[in-house]
């Protein structure tokens, strides 16, 4: 049973999320599937004069017993996130109106109710219907918060324009395939929808734009703050320059092992190596089909969970299961390789996750069958999907919502090195597929770097110790110096890359800065070792700890391991 005060601060709480159309349906509640949201300054005003209310009525002091307070601090630390990130400046104004967001806005929603949503296909098809009716009204309102958008992000923002209009049709063609009553309607509204976003393309493209998009060191500072990511700038800059050291370190040693076992000239070195373990171990296309390549994935994540069956190191909860899927091509420009939609925290039934993965004929080298297995075990199973699964069928309203990008994404590269440490892959491989992981994970050192320039504007924060000439006028030139220098990503998959970090201030850096934190509890807890486990023993309570507590900042994170006994 939970205090009045807890019950109330919670319904406070819900109540914010289901008046906030994007967030409720992305969160998986039923109230505004057949609805747009309010793109208008106007409208975020009035939502943040609600928000600030909240954050002064919560008192965490007045929770009963450790969990209580601990979801209280979670949700003011929550709501003051969101008034962070909707109020950040950029240029002397609000960062929101220079970031066009209209083809999400109109998408994301669409795109749910047709692969993800467990309703008759009338049901969502109506609701389709009814979103798309709004479309033109919602991005002519798009338009007039926008003042003068980043280039870049003016950019992305027409390459996904331009893929909108097939997923429409695809949808139209689903309806009639369906029997839907009102196909003829969703026909004429789909043309409306189509000609609005062509307008909307026009307009944007013939808006004066700017390439000033840092937001500043003050701002960057007062972020890495609010995230609780317990450390400075500089330290995140001196810890991804320390590991990129121990990341050389044993990829050298790998590549003189595997230069011997290949038989390959002494000279090679760790890119030439590299290029030769993608194209030996590539994928092949059955049939010329590039859609042959998911069911690579489908059969590893079967292996997956066969392997843990045998070791019952992870628990996996019955109502779960996860999708593989081609990335729809209006995501392409911001989903490189691949990506996981995890369940919807408060959808009840299945915990059900999407994961998608980008196929071109000129970038099948991000699959390999020796990238594949860390692929589906960050994105799927024991990663994001089971995190995501397992916090979703907690009691606790805010650590199932809570978005913690250090939290998610330090389990899931913590786990890279975990599996391939606790025997996952056949030891005839090992390490070519540790090779090919640590030069692939070097992008997280890399991201650390990068996100702190595009924020700051500060080029030594790319001094990761690559000892590159950052000389070009363009952040984005010298950005893909040191993420090509550091990964020997394709060009494409490295200007995807720099797309979404650029736009997700914050979220690149959470990698490493999560693998290190989740990693110095993991190692505190063997330390202490206050149970007298085994390691095996010791492994499977961190791992039910971490997934049954749910989302927060890891650093919060340690507290809850300390009140469970474990440090």
């Amino acid at each position: 049973m939970h205090s009045d005060y807890y019950r109330q601060a919670n319904e406070k709480l819900l109540q914010l999320i289901r008046e906030n159309v994007d967030l409720s349906v992305a969160l998986g509640l039923p109230d505004h599937l057949g609805r747009l949201g309010d793109p208008s300054l106007a409208a975020k005003e009035r939502e943040l004069v609600r928000v600030r209310q909240l954050i002064e009525e919560i008192d965490d002091s007045r929770g009963e017993g450790f969990y209580e307070q601990l979801d209280l601090g979670l949700i003011k630390l929550y709501l003051q996130q969101w008034v962070f990130f909707d109020t950040l400046q950029l240029n002397g104004q609000l960062l929101r109106c220079q970031k066009p967001a209209g083809v999400d806005g109109i998408s994301e929603g669409i795109f749910q109710l047709f692969v993800n949503d467990g309703r008759d296909a009338g049901a969502r098809l109506a609701d389709i219907l009814s979103r798309l009716k709004m479309v033109p009204a919602y991005l002519k309102q798009e338009l007039e918060t926008l003042t003068t958008p980043v280039r870049r992000w003016r950019d992305i923002e027409l390459d996904q324009a331009r893929e909108i209009p097939e997923l429409f049709q695809t949808v139209v063609t689903w309806a009639r395939e369906t029997g839907f009553d009102a196909c003829d309607e969703l026909a004429t509204e789909t043309e409306r929808a189509c000609s609005a976003l062509q307008r909307y393309s026009e307009t944007l493209a013939a808006l004066q734009t700017t390439d000033a998009f840092s937001i500043g060191r003050e701002q960057m500072e007062a972020l890495l703050v609010i995230k609780r990511l317990g450390k400075t700038p500089e330290q995140m800059r001196r810890m991804a320059a320390d590991y990129m050291t121990g990341i050389r370190t044993t990829l050298d040693e790998l590549r003189v092992r595997l230069i011997a076992k290949y038989a390959l000239d002494p000279a090679t070195n760790i890119e030439q190596l590299h290029a030769f373990l993608l194209k030996r171990y590539s994928v092949q296309l059955e049939d010329g089909r590039l859609e042959s390549v998911l069911d690579q994935y489908k059969a590893e994540k079967e292996k997956i969970e066969r392997w843990n069956r045998d070791r019952g190191l992870f628990r996996i909860p019955d109502e779960q299961d996860m999708v593989i899927m081609r990335t729809p091509g209006f995501l392409e420009p911001v989903i490189p390789a691949g990506a996981v939609w995890t369940p919807l925290p408060l959808r009840e039934g299945l915990r059900n996750s999407l994961v998608y993965l980008t196929l071109k004929d000129q970038e099948l080298a991000e699959h390999t069958h020796l990238g594949i297995p860390m692929m589906m075990v960050h994105e799927g199973i024991p990663g994001h999907h089971l995190q995501f699964a397992c916090a979703s069928l907690q009691d606790s309203l805010i650590r199932r919502i809570f978005d913690a990008n250090e939290h998610a994404e330090g389990w899931t590269t913590m786990l890279e090195d975990y599996m391939l440490d606790n025997g996952y892959v056949d030891e005839s491989l090992i390490d070519e597929v540790r090779f090919v992981t640590k030069r692939d994970i070097s992008r997280l050192v890399a991201r650390v770097g990068i996100d702190l320039y595009f924020m700051s504007g500060d080029k030594s924060f790319l001094d990761i110790g690559l000892e590159l000439d950052f000389d070009s006028p363009d952040p984005f030139k010298n950005a893909a110096l040191l993420l090509k220098t550091a990964t020997g990503f394709t060009d494409g998959r490295v200007q995807s890359e720099l797309n979404w970090y650029s736009k997700e201030q914050g979220y690149p850096l959470s990698y490493l800065t999560g693998n290190r934190l989740v990693w110095e509890i993991k190692e505190d807890i063997v330390r202490a070792n206050r149970c007298r486990l085994s390691q095996a023993e010791l492994d499977r309570e961190f791992h039910r700890i971490y997934l049954e507590s749910g989302c927060m900042p890891v650093t919060t994170l340690r507290e809850v391991y300390r009140h469970e006994g474990m440090l």
